[in-house]
């Protein structure tokens, strides 16, 4: 039987096993076809709470599992994960719409997450700290106890195992919600994975699920941290029900990402550069360059070679052709990026490539003429849309960067590294990229942003440390202490 054989995981739940959802079932989408390649569970508010409870109950045991133990099963799902990658990438193209690029990239990256994460097992957990008292005096990292992790459609497997695989190789049980859209390739391959790598039953648990699954697990009891990966918007929201069940919440969210291309940057690179920044994965992306800040000597050529370059890249189906971009999630996702680009030209922008879809293939777009009220270049377009606006001075340059609610990342091109760097230490941002574009990410590297962008650093290296454990002080004397009353 195949890792991903149907007769598992069709229309169910994990729950301490594989059962059948108590919201049903939901179809699994083919978004460049529309056709329906399987049936994965729907959790509701029931599902959700029977995880979190099972998840609590066996949360002790793995928490007291001798790191050893815990690291080899995250090495054997990292091997399982480089065996099975064919398989799991044929799911990521055909359900997220990946091109098979970038779906190897995820399998290779899920693979790294676990080798990553099973070196925190025997990571140092505490330190020493100086006491008045004649006494040891300890800080020691335990973990949090169960972590909600709500992943996202666009990147489905990385933003759901960068979060599994280190809360629990830090001795966490996890509840993972991934987007109903992409079930499977977020969820189902995930859950597979440590099943086969003989993870304890119920310290995993899978509940794909819409909206109210998501509300669901953050207010249920047993969950301590949740790790939410999602829209701006959806962000606030799981914020906010988190702090009023006074629980801890990770919030890696949208991005309107600028790239600044200063005026001896070498044009041709810059170009290849910006197109993968805004047109990779259609855009979908929290990183995607959505703004180019071009200086004016350099910025109508740059825009017009832009612009060549977007009207030759292949967009079809990735699944049966060699495309460099696929389709957009879904039909509510492409007439949103429609309707940005319409309303930026009614308001003046000049569209230079792009502008139009078929189905939900939309053309990579380039903006130019835009200000700050152009729609595509105020908002996060999660799309393939490129505005492209002059700058005449480093100092303008650095205001319009950070003239945006987001803070994520920031791409800097120019020969003059030093320049750079001191641009980058005027601009809040989560992350810089000095002549390379805003679409980066690497395991061992902290990620996060600022701003409407999220809750800073709390995913990648040292800091999941902090993210999926908790502090706790302890103290050690001789012999009982005497107080005065």
């Amino acid at each position: 039987m195949s890792l991903l054989d149907t007769r598992a995981w069709s229309g169910k739940v994990n729950i301490g096993g594989w059962t059948a959802a108590s919201g049903g079932t939901a179809p699994v989408v083919e978004p460049a076809t529309g056709r329906v390649l399987e049936h994965a569970g729907a959790a509701d508010g029931r599902d959700v709470a029977r995880a979190a409870e099972h998840a609590g109950q066996c949360r002790t045991a793995w928490a007291r599992t001798p790191y050893t133990e815990r690291a080899a099963v995250l090495r054997r799902a990292g091997d399982l994960f480089a065996r099975h990658a064919e398989e799991i990438q044929g799911w990521l193209v055909r359900e997220a719409g990946s091109i098979p690029g970038k779906a190897a990239f995820e399998t290779a990256t899920a693979a790294q997450e676990c080798y990553e994460a099973a070196a925190l097992a025997s990571r140092p957990l505490g330190e020493l700290l100086p006491s008045a008292e004649p006494r040891l005096s300890m800080a020691r990292r335990v973990p949090a106890g169960v972590v909600g992790v709500i992943a996202p459609f666009n990147v489905p497997l990385v933003l759901a195992i960068r979060s599994v695989a280190p809360a629990l190789a830090l001795g966490n049980a996890v509840v993972l919600k991934p987007d109903q859209r992409t079930a499977v390739g977020g969820g189902v391959s995930i859950m597979r994975v440590f099943e086969e790598a003989g993870l304890p039953e119920g310290v995993l648990t899978l509940v794909p699920g819409g909206a109210a699954a998501g509300a669901a697990l953050v207010a249920a009891g047993p969950v301590r941290v949740i790790s939410f990966t999602g829209s701006t918007a959806a962000g606030r929201k799981v914020g906010a029900a988190a702090a009023d069940h006074l629980k801890r919440a990770h919030l890696e969210l949208g991005g309107n990402s600028a790239m600044i291309v200063l005026p001896d940057a070498d044009l041709e690179r810059a170009v290849s550069t910006a197109a993968w920044g805004s047109f990779f994965h259609q855009g979908q992306v929290c990183m995607t360059t959505g703004r180019h800040l071009v200086h004016e000597s350099v910025a109508d050529e740059y825009a017009e070679r832009l612009a060549e370059r977007a009207g030759r890249l292949p967009v079809g189906d990735p699944a049966t052709g060699e495309v460099a971009l696929g389709p957009v999630i879904d039909a509510g996702q492409r007439d949103r990026i429609h309707s940005l680009v319409t309303a930026s030209v009614a308001g003046g922008a000049r569209l230079a490539a792009g502008g139009t879809y078929q189905d939900l293939f939309y053309r990579p777009t380039v903006l130019t003429a835009v200000t700050d009220a152009t729609p595509a270049y105020a908002e996060e377009v999660f799309g393939p849309v490129a505005p492209v606006r002059s700058f005449a001075t480093v100092e303008e340059a650095v205001a319009l960067a950070a003239a945006s609610e987001y803070g994520l990342s920031l791409g800097i091109l120019t020969r003059d590294v030093m320049k750079a760097l001191d641009l980058a230490e005027r601009i809040p941002t989560g992350l810089v990229h000095i002549n390379d574009q805003t679409v980066n990410d690497e395991v061992p590297a902290p990620f996060g942003g600022t701003g409407a962008s999220g809750t800073g650093a709390r995913f990648g290296g040292a800091a999941n440390i902090e993210a999926f454990t908790e502090t706790r002080w302890i103290t050690v004397r001789a012999q009982e202490a005497v107080y005065p009353f």
